[in-house]
Formats: C-alpha cells, structure tokens, sequence
C-alpha cells in the first residue's frame, strides 16, 4: 500500500497535469479573422503586446549579440519571410537567421527559450516558401531560412545495398536536388509530391503526398531517422526505435514539436523512363470504381492520380502538345464542351531493358470503363515526369500568374462519403474548373505502415480515402469567379455543406482559427497533440503561423498554475 507521502506527490503531479492541459485548452487562439479579402490583402494586427514583452523586443539586435554563430541574423531585409506561395498572410519577423549549421538553429530557440515566456519571441522554420497562410511566417519573431542549411546528399551521405538503402539529407534541401543527386547512384526516394521544388522538412512536417501514395503512403512512411531540434533547443535524433515519441510527432507534426535539420530517407531502384497515360469519364461512379481497383492490386500502375474538369473548350487537342492519342480520328470528334468529365492520370515506370511493359500496361487498361476515344499516351524521362509541374511554373511566371493569391482547398474524404461528395460539389458547387485544377484521387491507407496512426497526421478512419485538392489561383483585384472573395466563399460553401452531411473530411494542410476547429480536426489526437507539445515545446516558441498555440498563454498558464500549486 502506498505511504501517505506518496499518494500527496501522486495526487500533486496529477493535478499539475490537469491544470497545464486546462490552461493549454484555455489559451489556444480564439481569432475569427486574421485576414480580409477586402482590404487590399492588409494585415490585421493585433492588439500591442504587454509592457514586458515590448521592453524585450524592441532590441532585437542586443537579444542575440552573444550568440556565435556560423551563420548570421539578417535584421534589414526581412520582406521576403513575410510571405509565402498563398500571398494571402503577410507577417513580418523581427529577424531572419541564415544558418550555416544545426547549431546555429539549436543556439537560437534555445537562447528564445531561456528568455522565458515574457519574451513573446517565436520562431517558423521557412523552407522554400510554399505554405499558404502564413505557416512559415513569425510576426515579429525569428523566421528560420532552412535552405541556408544545404548539405548536398552526394557529399558521402548515400547509402546502398540491400533493402536498407537510403540518403541522409538536410532539412532544406529541395526534393529535386535529393532526386537529381540519387539518380547518380541510379536510387530515388519512394514517394514523393507533385511538385518537388520544395524542402525536404517542409513536406515531412505536413505528410507529403502525390500518385506513390496509394502504394507507398505519404513520404512520412518513408523517413528511417531524423535529427530534430525541439522547442527547447535541444538537438535529438530519433528513429522509430529511438526517442520514438519525438519522431512519430514530428511527421505530419506542422512544426509544433521540432525544427527538422536532417532526415534519412527510404530509397529504391530508379527507372529510366514512364509511360504516361491519361483516359476520359463523364460517369463519376466508373471513374472511382476503377480507381479504388488499380490501387487494390498488388501488380498496379506505379501512380495513380485524378482530376475533375468542368466546362473545358478544346480539352483533348490542347493535350496533343504533350500526349499522343491512340485513335486520331475518334480524339478529334470528341467534345469536352459544357461538360464535367474526369480523368485518370496513369504512370509505369520501366527500364529501358523491360520486357512485357506494353502487355501489362494493356492488361491493366482493360479492366476499366474510361471513354476509349479520350485514352492518351506519352513517354517521357522518370525526372522529368516527376519535375512535370515546374514547367508549368515557369509559364505561369513568364506570365506574371505565378505569384498570384492561392486560395487552395485540400481535403481526405472517407470513401464511403465520396460519391454523394462529389454529386453535390460537382453537381451544384463547383461549376467551373478554369481558376486551376482539381485533383482527385484514391489511396489506401491498409497498404501503408501501420506505424503512421502514431504520426501527428489526421486522415479518415476507412481503409480507402480520396484525396480531392482544389488548386485555385485568384486574379489580382477581380470582382468576378476568379477573384478571391468568390473562390474563398466557394471553399466555404463545400466545408459547410460537407459538415451538414457528415461527410466526415480531414483536411490536409489544415488551417483553423479557433480552438474548438483544432481540436475537431485532431479529433482523438487532440490530447496526445497537446502533451506532445508540453514536452517538446512547452513555451509555444516554435511554427506560431499555424495559430495552434499562442505564445502567451504560457505567461498565464505559469502564474495560474502557480497559484493553485500553492493551494494544494
């Protein structure tokens, strides 16, 4: 039995515990609106921080003099890390730290963590600037240029032989270099994104996802280790069976655990070429059935994507620049006009020595039920079907459309919900697709390591989930469908409409205001995410773009808990 002494310390730590998760719940953000469409994309600021805090901050300068550093803060030129790919949310830091080593980051939020929580200092790793509403910003704080911190996979760090071949890469580098300098040693990595000029702990941080996925999962089912600086400063490698619970919360984790300053990744044999294959549907329900039986099997195509088109003039003659049609004649009197259609994007990979391919590509294509006049063939280079959108990037920046609002809208639908999502959006919601695509594709989450329910990414409880991501880009000052009001008020109505239905969606790259949203979104995870988060950042120094935490919840949740300590 135990002694009295030692129920008092029990029931202490227990109502310790209590109040830190009470005052965490308490104190996450409330903010209904941090940016309005109609005021010329200007900031909402809020309200000025207490008498303390801007004693503290008004010399940034002087807080980080001591540090020594490889790199260097950059206090001046500081525009750039107030924005980001969704031009949406513009923050501005006190400072940019260019690192030129992990001690360089470790130095500094462990320097912003022992000013203590009066300080109101936090820090955002930016990787290549992709977020979309303002994840990667800090205002007035300390954003962390993560491509400062380069360290080239080629420079000995690639290993090979046996099923345990993988790389050790920065966590800015960018995916395209990793798969540039693999291709080498002729390995890349497993899974990857559509677009690849993004950094390698960017993507870990939200999942990583594209056509590899229904096989291989997110590229978060393909990390073997990381190195990993916590809130607290503290530089800590962890693999699944070391300091596991700080690897598992790191991916998928949206930069609330830790910084990512390295990760190995799986890798495998690399093809030299891919067939590329691109069919037609105006039958929804065909369109996935095929879908959900190509990922099924064990003998597959190697990608598998989706999109939906609404209302396209032209559509199978623009695609002759880069495909080829089977049948000419039948291509050619084939409307697209005034309809919504899908299409099922296919890729296999081979080697230029491969035999059988054409037969098991045709094997695979019979099985299914797309418009045979609509099926579409191209053969390109493995890099350059995986750097396909960078292409695309460039025109759109000759253009001047590049840099442009993103409005995008990313979901996991559970299966069973994604017809009567789809007969509803695409019925009655979305009635056009030209402001950008609209990708739809199905992935099956039984084929994945089991091992990533343990990661802080949230997707439906079904086997088979769809992944629908609405990739819109808003014109500048437009009061029509292509303006920003119309497409965020449009992204609205689906969230609406999918909560009166219980359509039950997560969404991927998750952006809340509100405490009660978050914690929705995390569902069953929401009190595993908090303890996380007091462990490995317990001030909320790090990734406040997400407005998950606050950092001065910490000031009352110190004093509170304090008090009733006192009491007990």
């Amino acid at each position: 039995m135990a002694s009295p002494t030692s129920q008092r310390t029990n029931k202490f730590t227990t109502l310790r515990l209590r109040f830190l998760m009470i005052m965490l719940l308490c104190h996450t953000p409330h903010e209904s609106k941090l940016f309005s469409a109609n005021q010329n994309h200007q900031k909402i600021f809020s309200p000025p921080p207490p008498p303390q805090q801007q004693q503290q901050d008004s010399n940034p300068h002087a807080a980080f003099d001591t540090l020594d550093l490889d790199g260097h803060f950059s206090f001046q030129n500081t525009a750039h890390a107030s924005r980001d790919f969704g031009n949406r949310f513009f923050f501005r830091p006190a400072a940019v730290l260019h690192p030129k080593s992990v001690s360089d980051i470790a130095s500094t939020v462990k320097h912003v963590y022992e000013m203590g929580p009066l300080s109101g200092l936090t820090v955002a790793a930016r990787g290549h600037g992709h977020s979309l509403q303002g994840q990667s910003q800090a205002d007035g704080g300390i954003v962390v240029n993560m491509e400062s911190l380069t360290r080239r996979p080629s420079q000995g760090h690639l290993r090979g032989g046996g099923g345990g071949r993988y790389v050790d890469v920065s966590g800015g580098e960018l995916w395209i270099d990793v798969l540039k300098e693999t291709l080498k040693q002729g390995l890349a990595p497993k899974s990857w994104t559509d677009y690849l000029h993004l950094t390698v702990g960017g993507t870990l941080s939200n999942g990583g996802i594209s056509g590899q996925a229904f096989r291989h999962g997110p590229q978060i089912n393909n990390v073997q280790q990381l190195e990993v600086v916590t809130g607290k400063g503290e530089v800590v490698t962890c693999s699944e069976k070391q300091n596991a619970e700080l690897f598992f919360s790191v991916l998928g984790g949206l930069g609330q655990f830790g910084i990512i300053t390295r990760a190995r990744i799986s890798l495998e044999a690399a093809p030299d070429m891919v067939r590329w294959i691109r069919v037609l549907y105006s039958d929804f329900s065909k369109f996935s059935t095929d879908q959900e039986h190509l990922i099924s099997l064990d003998e597959s195509f190697d990608y598998i994507e989706g999109f939906v088109i609404i209302n396209r003039t032209g559509l199978l003659n623009n695609w002759r620049s880069s495909f080829h049609p089977k049948d000419p004649v039948q291509a050619s009197q084939f409307v697209s006009d005034g309809k919504t259609l899908y299409c099922l994007e296919v890729a296999k990979y081979y080697k230029i020595t491969a035999l059988h391919l054409l037969q098991q590509i045709q094997g695979l294509l019979s099985k299914l039920h797309f418009i045979t006049s609509t099926l579409f063939v191209s053969e390109v280079s493995y890099l350059g079907f995986l750097d396909r959108v960078h292409v695309a990037e460039m025109k759109l920046r000759e253009q001047g459309l590049w840099e442009v609002p993103h409005p995008w809208l990313c979901l996991f639908i559970p299966g069973s919900k994604m017809d009567q999502f789809a007969s509803q959006v695409f019925g009655s919601i979305v009635t056009d697709s030209s402001n950008g695509p609209i990708l739809i594709y199905a992935l099956n989450q039984s084929k994945w390591n089991n091992n990533i329910k343990r990661t802080s990414l949230v997707t439906p409880r079904e086997d088979v989930i769809y992944h629908v991501s609405f990739l819109a880009s808003a014109v500048p000052s437009s009061t029509g469908k292509d303006g920003l009001d119309y497409i965020l008020a449009r992204n609205q109505r689906i969230l609406d409409f999918s909560l009166g239905a219980g359509i039950g969606l997560k969404q991927y790259l998750p952006h809340y205001t509100t405490q009660e949203d978050w914690k929705g979104h995390f569902g069953s995870k929401w009190e595993v995410f908090l303890k996380r988060k007091l462990t490995y950042d317990p001030l909320a120094v790090l990734a406040p773009g997400h407005r998950i935490f606050k950092r001065q919840y910490q000031i009352r949740k110190q004093s509170i808990t304090e008090g009733l300590l006192k009491n007990t």
